[in-house]
């Protein structure tokens, strides 16, 4: 009997230990494309998602502890800046873009508002080093990280060994946010058979959106990932030609994806828009011509206010509740 108990509690420890160690699967949505990330350098494992979502949580990725990369990227609001015209950084110190929804971030071919990042596993050292947003240096960030109580263990755990390095800190990150899948809203789901989950209002939206806006907005990631001049009234920001110094990329800026988009706001790349109305109604009479202006909306978009109220109605069922308050995401 007793051997029988000794074998059955080896099996049930076998079992939970393979249970913790085994690699976390990219789950892919099955109404999604392929993701654009290159899983093969960075296979998600539970490990390495709970020492990213740790770091991602972390002040300590900060000059002075205050900030964290979830001081701005807040699930609740799908991992914006929710009521923020701008990032709020250290000091208090203010961006000079909105903060954009970390999201669905397999499929983003290019990061950041202008581009400027092509590798998720590179993205974090621009928020960390800018002196109003972390304000730290990498090499510095990974010295806390050394001679942190927790954090050579959790390492260690994560890719086998306690060092702290450049690669393994960046994939960390990228593996806690490569899991921040937004597909499970109302839409998702009447797009997947539940054909009554819309109402009529809601389904007279999606036909409005689908006419004057999913040129731009498109597909089931509800972006085409393009960088566009969408005709507001520009203050300096040059854009994506910030990146490729190309006069006809000045002004012309990210399409963002519009999940979740009815509680991300304010909206465009410098928050100018508090509302969805105020967008709808840019787009109806407030376009600014210029020499980059995008070509589809060199003629006037047409709506009337049930329009817009339909258009709204469909965005709002974009809101993917499950995302919001999934626990897994969350700040443990």
């Amino acid at each position: 009997m007793k051997s029988y108990f000794i074998i059955a509690l080896s099996f049930l420890l076998f079992s939970c230990l393979t249970e913790d160690s085994e690699e976390f699967k990219f789950t892919l949505p099955s109404h999604f494309p392929q993701p654009e990330y290159d899983f093969s350098k960075n296979k998600i494992t539970k490990e390495g998602f709970e020492l990213g979502r740790k770091l991602f949580y972390d002040g300590i990725l900060s000059r002075d502890g205050s900030v964290s990369c979830g001081s701005c990227h807040i699930q609740s609001s799908a991992f914006t800046h929710h009521g923020h015209d701008v990032s709020h950084g250290i000091d208090d110190l203010l961006g000079d873009r909105n903060t954009p929804a970390v999201m669905n971030v397999a499929w983003s071919p290019t990061l950041f508002w202008d581009g400027g990042v092509h590798d998720l596993d590179l993205f974090a050292i621009s928020p960390i080093e800018n002196p109003v947003e972390m304000d730290d240096k990498l090499s510095n960030v990974l010295d806390k990280l050394r001679g942190h109580k927790d954090y050579p263990n959790l390492f260690k755990k994560a890719f086998g060994s306690s060092e702290i390095t450049t690669d393994h800190f960046l994939k960390a990150l990228s593996q806690f946010q490569l899991r921040l899948i937004s597909a499970n809203s109302r839409y998702d789901q009447f797009l997947l058979g539940d054909q009554n989950i819309l109402n009529q209002e809601e389904k007279n939206g999606l036909k409005l959106f689908e006419k004057n806006c999913a040129t731009c907005h498109a597909g089931v990631l509800f972006t085409d990932f393009s960088f566009r001049n969408n005709g507001i009234k520009h203050f300096g920001d040059l854009g994506r030609a910030r990146i490729t110094l190309q006069e006809e990329d000045e002004y012309k800026f990210k399409v963002p994806s519009l999940r979740n988009v009815a509680i991300t706001a304010p909206f465009m790349h410098d928050g100018r828009f508090y509302s969805l109305e105020a967008v709808l109604n840019h787009y109806i009479d407030q376009i600014t011509p210029s020499k980059n202006l995008d070509p589809l909306l060199k003629n006037k978009i047409n709506l009337s206010e049930s329009d817009k109220k339909s258009i709204i109605s469909f965005l709002q069922t974009l809101t993917d509740k499950e995302f919001i308050t999934n626990r897994q995401f969350s700040e443990q």
